[in-house]
């Protein structure tokens, strides 16, 4: 396959309650949402509702066309240093692809209700994964000081 060619991905669902378009600062790790699954894929939900967390894949409808930074203050703050865009969850990516671990609240049909989602309503989930605890979880993860910072911050 030619390494410039275009992909196609195919939505398997939208987030029908998240977080309003234009939202920044909110506490979106603590606010509950909810993702409709297209009927098409419904059966595909089947045993989630055993795990306590899972992957939400979706897309970050919400960018514009300006060209990409390679490097970034992270939240666009000056006092925080300049890094590379890949050290950052920036929403301004090569691909607007997005991937948020969330707590599995309940299932109801084709409709999950998730606690800890930054998708904004509308947004388009391209995947669900379920969490494991075996092969996700890294317990030993260090991360930059900037990080901390900002963490302690928002407490």
């Amino acid at each position: 396959m030619d390494p410039d060619s275009l992909l196609t991905v195919k939505p398997i669902g939208r987030v029908i309650l998240g977080r309003a378009r234009g939202a920044g600062g909110d506490c979106w790790e603590e606010a509950e949402s909810e993702i409709e699954i297209d009927p098409a894929w419904r059966d595909a939900l089947d045993g989630l509702d055993e795990f306590s967390h899972m992957w939400v894949i979706w897309w970050l409808d919400a960018t514009d066309d300006a060209p990409i930074p390679l490097r970034v203050h992270p939240q666009r703050r000056e006092d925080l240093p300049l890094v590379g865009l890949f050290s950052t969850r920036s929403p301004r990516r090569p691909n607007p692809i997005a991937i948020t671990a969330v707590r599995l609240l309940a299932r109801e049909g084709g409709r999950l209700r998730v606690r800890g989602l930054d998708a904004f309503e509308g947004s388009a989930v391209l995947d669900l994964k379920p969490y494991l605890s075996r092969g996700d979880q890294i317990a030993d993860s260090p991360y930059p000081e900037w990080l901390d910072r900002l963490w302690q911050e928002s407490q």
